[in-house]
């Protein structure tokens, strides 16, 4: 008998329960029942306890909790996220999903997370990750395709949070800075980290982390100009587990259009339609030569389109070789 089963247990009851009929359903003993209640009420469950009658879960809407059970319970994707491996505390959610995928385990399998030890971002940079703030996960797929397409997944997941989080916030305050950030009021909220494990014409598997800023409040001194979270913009604390569930809802659903030609064509509008970096002077930091222009948007590759202004020659960035910053701050 697992915690998360009486809490599924009260929760479809939706009244008390009898601590007789809980030890009788697990055949376990009452002791063993109020180490579970017990347990439940640290992880900030509220839970009535009345002679006689036995234990009630008092539902609170607002309340952040953030838990496997709690995620599942509001998943409506067909197969993403089943399974779902939840940790309070781990080193990376990528490095899991990884040792997931190498133990054989099927596509669409998910690994979230209270909080990181060990996350990374982009060529190797630390990501803070405290407990109890944000979402860290990573999606374990199998994509059917050549390895050269993979890299159009990390636009795939920057679709999926950026609709997910204006559920939560309007879209004239988010966008996405191509190709792994979110941004809300020209700040990061989310950073992607995709990384594959494949040969020359076959993917063994990818994985896709997000780390979403939700409830973090004050950012270090370096950050503080640059990074914002949902609480900072909308001066209130919102539900990760809901939060987590709308990413892999969209994710499943663009994923589909992506997985019908195995390319970006049939997404390229829709995500160009999001992008903060068009229409703006960037700079390109190629290491054969960094250089300013326009970006035009991206194609059916999901590479960015440079307008170099040196020459006006159209430059095709691929994400994997160069960044690409804003000339007047960070996008």
């Amino acid at each position: 008998m697992k915690k998360e089963e009486i809490l599924k247990k009260l929760r479809d009851a939706g009244d008390y329960v009898s601590g007789q009929e809980l030890c009788e359903h697990y055949g376990v003993s009452r002791t063993a029942i109020w180490k579970a209640i017990r347990q439940l009420e640290k992880d900030g469950y509220i839970i009535e306890a009345q002679n006689n009658r036995g234990y009630r879960l008092v539902e609170h809407c607002d309340a952040d909790l953030f838990s496997k059970i709690e995620i599942e319970d509001k998943l409506e994707t067909a197969w993403l996220g089943r399974p779902l491996v939840f940790h309070k505390e781990t080193g990376s959610t990528n490095i899991d999903a990884k040792a997931l995928a190498e133990r054989g385990e099927a596509s669409g399998a998910v690994v979230v997370a209270d909080m990181q030890t060990a996350g990374r971002g982009r060529l190797g940079r630390g990501w803070a990750a405290p407990a109890g703030k944000n979402i860290y996960m990573t999606l374990m797929l199998r994509p059917d395709c050549p390895p050269n397409k993979a890299s159009a997944l990390t636009l795939v997941m920057a679709i999926a949070v950026y609709e997910a989080l204006c559920e939560l916030i309007s879209k004239e305050q988010c966008g996405i800075k191509w190709p792994n950030d979110i941004v809300v009021n020209g700040k990061k909220i989310c950073g992607i980290l995709t990384e594959m494990s494949a040969e020359l014409d076959q993917i063994h598997y990818v994985v896709i982390g997000a780390g979403i800023n939700v409830n973090q409040e004050t950012f270090a001194p370096e950050i503080q100009e640059t990074a914002t979270s949902l609480y900072v913009e909308r001066q209130k604390q919102s539900n990760r587990a809901a939060l987590a569930a709308r990413v892999l809802y969209y994710f499943e659903k663009n994923y589909a259009v992506f997985e019908s030609s195995w390319d970006f064509s049939a997404l390229a509008d829709k995500y160009n339609e999001f992008l903060v970096n068009r229409g703006r002077e960037v700079r390109v930091l190629d290491p054969k030569g960094a250089y300013d222009g326009i970006a035009r948007g991206i194609n059916e590759k999901g590479e960015l389109l440079v307008e170099r202004k040196s020459d006006g020659q159209t430059m095709q960035v691929y994400a994997g070789e160069v960044s690409v910053r804003g000339i007047y701050g960070y996008v």
